[in-house]
């Protein structure tokens, strides 16, 4: 694979590897500095922001507070919640909607003008603010979009994949990108970088996100050298719609939050004996209920035919279509659900302002793990985590930066070197890895099925030649062995064989390369894992 650089002279100022919300937002926010946007996908598309349908938490109504706001956060995130960071999010939620509001966003509204607000599991009070219903994702994008489009100083970048971080020593010095179908990397050297790739959903054979999110930004933070925080905490929607689609559709939350109901094929409500706040209880409780009732053959389905019934078209548009194109009618059926990968708490360690734990790199958004949701994320806070923090990495960068480089941008080569697709060995490769991640790395979790996990994924990586690939291999067997060394049930991390919480384990979690490489080492090198590579038809040091 070659390497070029579209001008050798040339350094970016900033450089924002992602084209969802947090990159979209920290790009406006940091106008008129001139910033470049690389984006795998068209901006806006590929993001898991778009597809968001709850809408942002923010205490903005008179019977609500930020102080509020942050003790459900706390109380749901088994015990792990950076308190300060919490807080910080909560207080300036209100700034940040008003922001949205300036971008175009057309949130609910009351006849008076007052935002409209709805509730979600675990919220105290209604503090939702949404757009159409379920439509707050795609409608924040498109306005993002718009906005950016019409901004001078943002250069946007489309199709081309990050993989590697430029560096020197603890010195992030820029990105390499692959534009899709070519196997030439173009360098993007930059005085600050700003990772927004998103999540790790397409690292699961369920999940409700877009392909594009699949663990590249945490890997290349990782291989540059950054530490990883509470990788193990995975968040699985309990209500994705069981239809075989990938990804799958998601019947949101705000559903249950009308009084749909969680039924199995027999018609009875099974979260009533789960837990007190039944439909409404944190979502991995919710999400390992579900679980049960499938693997015990019952079957999960979401009620919606009383509540929101005839409503549901109107106040849900975008499940209802997802309903009606799987020939579901929800206004007179069940909807069958299952939980698929949703959200990851974990990612590269950040501060307040959004810095890493190398130089000239920032992050924010899925990929980056700020304790904001500790071991389990509030309903609804995901979006304003990223707003939040990518305004803070702008004015973090304003004021470590103050003087931008005046934007001349060269023009980048459109024509394809060398085409390339994946070969059979890794496409092969993605589906086993995301079938065992599902089976071993899911909802419920040991230490036979992580240990078989890291060392079939060791050996699927070996099988791989291209960066992008091998990206996908590493941040899988972070997650993998930071869920082995935890060896307690918490948050989103569930393990059967230690399913209490251990107060010797209330403590966040943090991993370099170095750390996974000696837990995938040993698990390699069990009699667990030899097992589980055998019993794949895999061999060690086989790549054919």
């Amino acid at each position: 694979m070659s390497l070029a650089s579209p001008a050798s002279a040339h350094i970016d100022d900033v450089v924002i590897l992602g084209g969802g919300l947090t990159g979209l937002f920290c790009a406006l926010k940091l106008a008129p500095r001139p910033v470049t946007v690389l984006s795998a996908a068209p901006i806006g598309e590929g993001a898991s922001s778009s597809w968001a349908q709850g809408g942002i938490a923010a205490a903005v109504s008179d019977e609500d507070s930020a102080a509020a706001h942050a003790e459900d956060t706390i109380a749901v995130g088994g015990g792990l919640c950076a308190e300060k960071i919490v807080r910080l999010m909560t207080e300036e939620a209100g700034e940040r909607i008003r922001d949205l509001l300036g971008y175009g966003v057309p949130f609910d509204t009351d006849l008076e003008g007052r935002l409209q607000l709805s509730r979600e599991a675990a919220h105290s009070v209604n503090r939702i603010v949404r757009v159409k219903g379920d439509m707050a994702g795609r409608a924040i994008m498109d306005a993002l979009v718009a906005a950016v489009r019409k901004t001078p100083s943002i250069r946007v970048v489309e199709g081309y994949l990050g993989e590697e971080l430029l560096h020197e020593g603890r010195l992030v010095t820029g990105v390499l990108a692959r534009k899709r179908g070519d196997r030439q990397r173009l360098a993007f050297p930059a005085r600050a970088v700003v990772l927004a790739a998103g999540g790790v959903g397409h690292l699961y054979a369920v999940t409700t996100n877009p392909r594009e999110a699949n663990g590249q930004g945490l890997a290349m933070a990782a291989r540059a050298g950054a530490i990883i925080a509470d990788a193990e905490f995975v968040q699985f929607h309990p209500t994705a719609l069981d239809v075989g689609q990938d990804p799958a559709p998601l019947a949101s939350e705000a559903l249950r939050g009308e009084g749909a109901t969680l039924v199995n094929a027999a018609g009875a409500r099974f979260m009533e004996a789960v837990d007190p706040l039944k439909e409404l209880a944190p979502r991995d409780v919710v999400a390992r209920a579900v679980a049960t009732e499938i693997r015990e053959g019952r079957g999960a389905f979401l009620d919606c035919r009383r509540a929101p019934g005839a409503a549901f078209p109107d106040k849900f548009p975008t499940v209802f279509a997802a309903c009606r194109a799987a020939g579901i009618d929800p206004t007179r059926e069940p909807i069958p659900v299952a939980p698929a990968e949703h959200y990851h708490m974990g990612g590269v360690l950040t501060d307040a302002n959004g810095r890493t734990s190398l130089d000239n790199l920032w992050a924010a958004g899925e990929v980056a793990s700020s304790g904001a949701h500790g071991a389990n994320r509030l309903a609804s806070n995901s979006l304003l985590e990223t707003v939040v923090f990518a305004a803070r990495i702008a004015e973090d960068i304003q004021n470590q930066m103050p003087n931008p480089r005046t934007a001349h941008w060269p023009e980048l080569d459109d024509s394809i070197q060398e085409a390339t697709r994946r070969n059979e060995v890794e496409r092969d490769a993605i589906t086993v890895l995301r079938e065992v991640m599902s089976a071993r790395v899911g909802v419920v979790r040991d230490a036979d099925g992580l240990t078989g996990a890291l060392a079939v994924i060791d050996a699927l990586e070996a099988r791989c030649t291209r960066r992008s690939i091998r990206n996908m291999m590493l941040t899988a067997k972070v997650i993998a062995a930071a869920a082995l060394l935890r060896r307690e049930s918490r948050g989103g991390h569930w393990r059967v064989d230690f399913p209490q919480a251990d107060p010797a384990f209330a403590r966040r979690s943090f991993l370099t390369l170095g750390d996974v490489e000696r837990v995938v080492r040993a698990a390699a090198e069990s009699e667990t894992g030899r097992a589980a590579v055998a019993a794949r038809g895999l061999r060690e040091g086989d790549t054919s």
